[in-house]
């Protein structure tokens, strides 16, 4: 389980298809205290670490991408050079300054405009149609890993408003309208549909 908040920008270093896809992702985090096995999310996908080094004073961690991984995320569009979203799995007794975030995308958003909202930055996002249902004015819901709240709601587009830190500290910042985003829906939203069976 993670939280939505991101510690960490790490850049993606080398790719290799080895069966599945293996991602290199430098790191500030301190690699010689992440076990191999260990939960990652990598902007909002749990990964799990299947290697770790230091290289040129930079530490780095590597790994496995699945076909089914890269075809329902946006892991596939990433090269060497994308930066990523990180943050390591929420322990017992951690502050939860975000909201629950599971590390499973539930599909891929598409900005589809922004402006300037005081200090802040506005975004309108476009769900898939099977999302719109899951999302709610006031809800949360994690972009990329990082936890966000809705704005407003009209059938299949939302909108967040972030603030200048947020964007400081995650892959915000470079987000423009067009940008494709990993999506996953409040975990809460999800059952209470389930449960009223709509």
């Amino acid at each position: 389980m993670f939280t939505g908040i991101i510690t960490d920008i790490g850049t993606v270093t080398r790719l290799d298809q080895q069966g599945d896809t293996r991602l290199h992702i430098s790191t500030a985090f301190p690699v010689e205290k992440i076990d191999l096995g260990a939960s990652i999310a990598c902007s909002g996908v749990c990964l799990t670490v299947v290697g770790r080094g230091v290289q040129d004073n930079l530490g780095w961690l590597a790994f496995d991408a699945s076909a089914e991984t890269l075809s329902r995320t946006v892991l596939a569009d990433w090269s060497v050079g994308t930066r990523v979203n990180l943050e390591r799995a929420l322990k017992v007794g951690d502050e939860l300054g975000g909201h629950i975030v599971s590390g499973h995308v539930d599909g891929i958003a598409e900005i589809i405009g922004m402006r300037p909202d005081g200090a802040s930055m506005r975004f309108d996002i476009r769900l898939p149609e099977s999302l719109k249902r899951f999302v709610a004015e006031k809800g949360s819901i994690a972009l990329d890993g990082v936890s966000l709240t809705v704005n407003e709601v009209t059938d299949d587009v939302f909108g967040v408003n972030i603030i200048p830190h947020t964007q400081a500290v995650t892959t915000v910042g470079s987000w423009a309208v067009g940008t494709k985003l990993n999506v996953e829906i409040d975990m809460m939203a999800r059952y209470v549909a389930r449960l009223v069976g709509k």
